[in-house]
């Protein structure tokens, strides 16, 4: 879809321009002060109003630029905009580039000073023509300069989609369009799965055109960044649709997709822990940002998993050993606790502590290893984190940045600098189920020859049989419990809470695993793991896949 000229769209415009409607006689001059053209006596300049555009001001102004919007008229629209030079060329290049015409624009009642507003046209190229709607709004602002009410001239002014430097085309795509199939064939669309969207996109911009498909004729948002894929509004003529496989399995996407629904926002992922496949991804809200895969957050006690991992590896516990667990712990000066101060008995064992998510009681260990640097360590050379995981779409393999003192006790249960997203808490859990790290992809390496990550060495019979077991008492009796009450097979599973500045409520974190498939979910602000993204993660493992 990257071929022909290129208008970049400065200040941000999607607009919709033709002929047949008139506009009224308005006062043309712009803001100089925002970007605008025009002039201004010295009689008008003592006359300059302030303060914020009146009902009046602002049904005049949105009436003007809807009406040259609609006409076609590029220069008119743009001056009465606070950025005339960007307007302008976004402007003129709509009806050229994106061949849209017959443009009926609705205003909804002001909002203050914010005109919401309905997009009917039509969209002819080459014979070809459909219909395209959608529903946008506009913000009228005071001119610095003029004082004149200006609309504020944004991408999202004339499509909600539309970012900063995009263009907005109509023609031949030179990518061709795909049918993206889960692992038993069954089409995946974003249509039926909305968090696939941005997905299916990147996967239709990398494999595209080697997937036997042929072009058709598209209207699309063309982003400035070339890396970007593009983001297709409108199919005038389908073309043949190439096919490209992918490791995801629709019935646990639907199931994703069902429970991020539920919170306002959320995200999850599902892998199998014997081939490293991606069976699902969902987001609540989906965006372009694929927050599941490349979010970087603090994941709270779920990384306890790794850290106990560490703890067995070291010898410094097991799972049946006892391992203290008081209200408050202490290292270099920086204080600990457990949440709401609880304790455990004396004489607990280490698999109590995990279950019951006890921050001490890994606290007190840290002295033992005798290396602040150990947790990264066995982040990558078990793990697999920061390793250039190549998963066939854009993703983040998480970090644990070598730390000391307080911060190096901070990474221990899953705060401070740590960084990961619901895949790698997945990955983690899935290596942790296996012993070893196989790198997560959602389409097959056959599809491209690419090199996948591997880790330097897996955890011992030993260790993996202790963490699992552990993860097991969570699922069983610990603070996992009532979230896996309904999740048959062999099951395991960590919460996590994690405590972001800013928040007054933590993040609700979750991981957990049932016969082969292994689950992480993330939901903002939702406080205890086991009570938001607890019930998220069931619902996957339920499943199956």
């Amino acid at each position: 879809m990257r071929s022909g000229a290129k208008v970049a769209v400065v200040g941000g415009a999607f607009v919709l321009v033709a002929g047949g409607i008139g506009y009224g006689a308005y006062s043309m001059l712009g803001d100089t002060g925002d970007g605008g053209g025009g002039t201004q006596s010295a009689s008008q300049s003592s006359k300059v109003k302030t303060g914020p555009p009146s009902a009046e001001e602002i049904a005049e102004t949105s009436k003007g630029f809807f009406d040259a919007w609609a006409a076609g008229d590029a220069s008119a629209a743009a001056v009465l905009t606070n950025n005339e030079a960007g307007a302008e060329p976004v402007l003129a290049s709509y009806g050229e580039d994106a061949h849209i015409g017959k443009i009926k624009i609705t205003p909804g009642p002001a909002v203050g000073t914010k005109v919401p507003y309905t997009v009917k046209a039509t969209v002819a190229y080459e014979g070809k023509s459909k219909p395209i709607s959608y529903a946008s709004e506009l913000t009228v602002v005071r001119g610095l300069t003029t004082g004149k009410a200006l609309v504020d001239w944004e991408p999202t002014v004339v499509h909600p989609q539309l970012t900063e430097g995009a263009t907005l085309k109509t023609g031949e795509s030179s990518t061709p369009a795909i049918e993206a199939v889960d692992r038993n064939g069954t089409v995946l669309t974003k249509e039926k799965y909305p968090s696939l969207g941005p997905i299916l996109d990147t996967l239709r911009q990398k494999y595209g055109e080697n997937s036997g498909g042929s072009a058709g004729i598209e209207t699309w948002i063309e982003p400035a960044d070339a890396s970007q894929p593009d983001v297709n509004l409108l199919t005038l003529s389908k073309g043949k649709p190439g096919k490209v496989q992918t490791t995801l399995d629709a019935n646990a996407q639907a199931a994703a997709e069902r429970a991020v629904k539920k919170f306002s926002e959320a995200s999850v992922v599902a892998v199998k822990p014997s081939t490293g496949a991606i069976r699902a991804v969902a987001n609540n809200p989906v965006t372009e940002f694929n927050v599941a895969l490349q979010g970087k957050q603090a994941p709270g006690s779920t990384l306890k998993i790794m850290t106990a991992a560490m703890l067995l590896e070291k010898g410094l516990v097991t799972a049946n050993g006892a391992a203290e667990c008081p209200k408050d712990a202490m290292y270099q000066s920086r204080s600990f606790h457990n949440l709401k101060h609880f304790a455990l008995p004396d004489g607990s064992t280490f698999t109590q502590s995990f279950a019951k998510s006890c921050n001490t009681a890994f606290i007190k260990l840290i002295d033992d290893t005798k290396d602040d640097a150990a947790l990264p360590k066995i982040a990558r050379d078990v793990f697999g984190i920061g390793l250039n995981w190549q998963t066939g779409v854009v993703t983040t393999d998480g970090s644990v940045p070598e730390e000391v003192g307080g911060e190096a006790a901070a990474q221990y249960i899953g705060q401070g600098t740590v960084q990961m997203n619901v895949l790698n808490m997945a990955s983690i859990t899935a290596t942790a189920r296996t012993g070893t790290f196989r790198q997560p992809i959602i389409v097959p390496q056959s599809l491209d020859n690419r090199e996948l990550a591997t880790a330097s060495r897996s955890l011992s019979p030993s260790v993996t049989q202790q963490l699992t077991t552990m993860m097991r008492a969570t699922a069983a009796w610990g603070t996992g419990a009532k979230a896996m009450a309904g999740v048959g097979g062999d099951k395991g599973a960590k919460t996590g809470s994690a405590e972001v500045g800013g928040q007054s409520t933590s993040n609700s974190w979750f991981t957990g695993f049932s016969n082969d498939l292994a689950a992480a979910a993330v939901v903002q602000s939702g406080g205890h793991g086991g009570d938001a993204a607890g019930p998220v993660v069931a619902e996957v493992l339920k499943a199956g896949g």
